[in-house]
């Protein structure tokens, strides 16, 4: 049986009590109700952290055959919403080591913008382009709680709660994910200057 955290049921929103009620009484409605609500925010996190179309679907399709399959042993005595991101993020960060997707920050890896047409360099895809790169060269721990924050909205407590981690790390961690990011964008910034003076 899995163990979790008990979290008094003063504590969980209506929503969460909501979901909680569902799956006690009717799990079939519960997983309907939870996949409609989370299956997308979940991919988009996923996505944020692989980009890999693929793997985010089967990684999220797989949280939800989890949950089903376990059914009979699991109980939801704590937040459902921290339990499948911290499934779904786990999940991501598992595929990520198993495929060594991930690559080590080095400045030269920056692409030099074109010369041939700079108002082309201010286009808004290549700005994205160059935010999604600088987020793929986060360490998986970093990239993670970066996407909740950004990305998901979550707040610090909200992440270490996902995570089982504590609220100080979390900052810790956001606060090393901004410099590597500040530091792999200013590369592409600088770049930009020499081109437009």
């Amino acid at each position: 049986m899995e163990t979790t955290p008990d979290i008094s049921s003063k504590s969980l929103s209506e929503e969460e009590a909501t979901w909680l009620h569902l799956w006690q009484t009717d799990q079939s409605k519960f997983m309907e109700v939870v996949f409609k609500r989370f299956y997308v925010p979940l991919g988009r996190t996923v996505n944020r952290m692989l980009n890999d179309q693929d793997a985010t679907e089967d990684i999220v399709q797989e949280v939800f055959i989890k949950i089903w399959n376990n059914r009979e042993n699991l109980q939801f005595n704590f937040s459902i919403k921290a339990y499948l991101y911290r499934s779904a993020i786990n999940s991501a960060l598992n595929y990520l080591e198993k495929s060594k997707k991930t690559v080590t920050l080095e400045s030269d890896s920056m692409p030099e913008p074109s010369h041939s047409d700079v108002e082309e360099t201010f286009n808004l895809k290549e700005v994205e382009t160059h935010i999604q790169d600088a987020l793929n060269n986060l360490p998986p721990a970093c990239k993670a709680i970066f996407v909740l924050s950004r990305y998901e909205d979550m707040s610090y407590r909200e992440i270490a709660e996902s995570l089982q981690l504590s609220p100080k790390t979390i900052e810790n961690q956001m606060g090393k994910a901004l410099k590597l990011m500040r530091d792999y964008l200013s590369i592409y910034v600088r770049n930009m200057m020499v081109l437009l003076f």
